[in-house]
């Protein structure tokens, strides 16, 4: 089907009963400022939503097109979160266990006792790094790792909580390699992005660039004038650029907090096997049993970098003031500039926006608010 308005036509497919879905993606592109956009929405099993719809360039040239890709910068920390979580279930980790165990590096400095469930929920007191660090040198995995585990943390660990922005796919990155000798990259590939038909990508081969939307700045930005300790060093060390993921040594890295690049349906097709028995076309991704712990409780509280109340899963955002829906029960990640992608067990709902507009917030991107709004109307 496809629905013109402002200019721009709407692909996809949309369920009856799930018009203002497509109805708000459609206002996103005419009052909202939306240039290239996709959602998509499953439930119980079925996809009920699937829209694409604008440009994916700054230029408006480029059409987008079902497999336009996107750089989702923070919601790829929901796919990284998932790779720890089925290595759990496969008896390689366990969220109780030390960094320490698999990284014996990582000890210095007093961190010896961190667990695997604190670094994942942003407690570890490794937020950013404390040397001055270019977006290049945060994109050298093996630079990183060996920074981090030499850093003293910022604060006790597992006292509260403050946002790893972008070290926490170094930290995850290096226990996935540490256990399977592989990168999170290349796990996620061979065994979600492959067998499971998610068009994700940590780290995108270049193959695939004809792909990727270019990203577009906001024109303002809400990012907080005056930084705390915790602050600088998440958000200002190295500062983040909306351009850089047109780089090409971005998009290559494998960066599990922070430069996945995929498209709404891939995501909500993950999201929505998380929301109920964990299977994905009748094959296990993962086992409920898995889901319950990866969204267990490890901390909540005022996060110390976000500067708002957050409630923290095995690198999950557990749903808190709304961001995900009405329901306690929801979690996902949001990314800077507007995408998201969660889960709500209690509907059986996996959802799923991406586009290549940032926005001017951290969270709550006022797209996705409308979003998610219209669809539970339907639920």
């Amino acid at each position: 089907m496809s629905e013109t308005t402002s200019k721009v036509e709407i692909h996809g497919t949309c369920a009856k009963g799930y018009e203002a879905v497509r109805e708000t993606f459609a206002a996103n592109f005419a009052t909202a400022g939306d240039v290239g956009a996709s959602v998509s929405l499953v439930h119980r099993g079925e996809v009920m939503v699937d829209l694409w719809g604008g440009y994916a360039d700054a230029a408006r040239t480029k059409s987008w097109t079902r497999d336009t890709l996107a750089n989702v910068w923070s919601t790829t920390k929901g796919m990284g979160a998932l790779v720890c979580g089925m290595l759990v279930e496969r008896g390689h980790i366990a969220y109780a266990d030390k960094v320490s165990k698999y990284w014996p590096e990582f000890a210095a400095e007093g961190k010896g006792n961190i667990t695997i469930g604190q670094m994942l929920s942003h407690q570890a007191g490794l937020c950013g790094p404390t040397v001055p660090t270019t977006v290049e040198e945060m994109c050298n995995h093996a630079l990183m790792a060996e920074r981090l585990a030499a850093q003293a943390p910022l604060w006790e660990p597992g006292s509260k909580s403050g946002y790893h922005a972008l070290t926490v796919g170094i930290l995850a990155g290096e226990i996935v390699a540490r256990v399977t000798g592989k990168s999170i990259g290349t796990w996620f590939h061979e065994n979600v992005a492959r067998p499971f038909e998610v068009d994700f990508f940590i780290g995108l081969p270049a193959s695939e660039d004809h792909r990727v939307a270019e990203m577009i700045p906001a024109k303002t930005s809400n990012m907080p004038g005056t930084l705390n300790t915790s602050q600088m060093a998440a958000l200002g060390n190295p500062a983040p650029n909306a351009r850089t993921p047109n780089e090409r040594f971005w998009r290559g890295a494998e960066l599990s907090s922070a430069n996945g690049q995929g498209t709404a349906s891939a995501i909500a097709r993950v999201y929505g096997a998380l929301a109920s028995d964990g299977k994905i076309g009748g094959k296990e991704l993962v086992k409920p049993v898995t889901i319950r712990a990866m969204t267990a409780v490890q901390i909540e509280g005022t996060d110390d970098v976000l500067a708002m109340p957050a409630r923290w899963g095995a690198g999950f955002i557990l749903n808190v003031g709304g961001l995900y829906g009405p329901n306690n029960e929801s979690f996902g990640h949001s990314g800077w500039g507007g995408s998201f992608g969660f889960a709500d067990p209690k509907t059986g709902t996996g959802m799923a926006y991406v586009m290549n507009q940032m926005g001017p917030d951290l969270a709550g991107d006022a797209r996705a608010n409308a979003l998610i709004a219209a669809a539970y109307t339907a639920l």
